[in-house]
């Protein structure tokens, strides 16, 4: 039997999925995927993950906000968000962050709702998700700011960052999480960063339907496919496949509190 894993990020609720969700969740449970963290974007995606985990036992959810959508939020959104937290599978808040590359909203709107995230994260003590995109330089200097008010519990999703900002993510408290980018031939320098992430810290991503990893990229990615991350950045370590999966699944359900 193949070693358990969950896959801490994926978006269960997109369009890519509509037609056979169920039987997407089902291959990566038969995979021994034993959790799926479904992640909102907005208020109505948030809704949507909280629908899915309601259906699924093996789905939880995460509810926020992402960057790129701030711009875009209703009156009442923002509490809706709130009152989602208290639901009894969601497990997290975000995804928060901030994101440079697509400048779809203003960046001190994007940094008001990235602070916004992290103190509802401390105040209801559940873990935030983190989205940057060449913002790291930013994303740090708001991470430094509120750490100041208390231990940070939350994990820089997809990482695609350097040495030294990984480094610093995990002096604050952060966890590392990696995604199908890991996998790609060429991206030797991803997989150096990898190997310096303490294993109490790490963890495995899909962010499907998106970064499908190796040999399957350009393909519609799916939570079965984290144990192809999983396998890469065992090697990485120098682990067994058994070995890199019990240490990450532990990593994730300490952070959430998954059951």
């Amino acid at each position: 039997m193949a070693p358990r894993l969950i896959d801490t990020h994926c978006h269960l609720d997109a369009e890519a999925f509509r037609q056979e969700r169920d039987d997407v969740i089902k291959r990566a449970v038969d995979d021994s995927v034993s959790h799926l963290l479904t992640i909102g974007i907005d208020e109505s995606t948030s809704q949507a993950a909280v629908a899915i985990a309601e259906q699924h036992e093996s789905v939880f959810a995460v509810v926020g906000i992402q960057p790129n959508y701030v711009h875009e939020v209703k009156p009442d959104d923002w509490e809706s968000i709130l009152s989602l937290i208290d639901h009894p599978k969601v497990v997290g808040i975000g995804e928060t962050g901030l994101d440079k590359y697509w400048d779809h909203a203003p960046i001190d709107l994007q940094r008001e709702y990235f602070h916004r995230h992290i103190r509802t994260s401390i105040e209801r003590k559940l873990p935030f998700v983190v989205h940057c995109r060449e913002a790291e330089a930013d994303v740090l200097d708001v991470l430094r700011t509120e750490a100041k008010h208390g231990p940070l519990h939350g994990v820089m999703h997809s990482f695609c960052g350097n040495t030294e900002t990984a480094a610093e993510c995990v002096e604050l408290g952060m966890h590392i999480s990696f995604a199908g980018m890991t996998t790609f031939r060429k991206n030797d320098e991803l997989r150096a960063v990898a190997a310096t992430i303490p294993l109490d810290r790490i963890l495995v991503e899909t962010d499907a339907p998106y970064l499908a990893p190796h040999p399957n990229r350009g393909k519609r990615n799916e939570p079965a496919w984290v144990r192809l991350t999983a396998k890469c950045l065992a090697q990485v370590h120098g682990l067994s496949d058994e070995e890199f999966a019990e240490t990450t699944t532990q990593n994730a359900e300490i952070l959430f509190g998954l059951p």
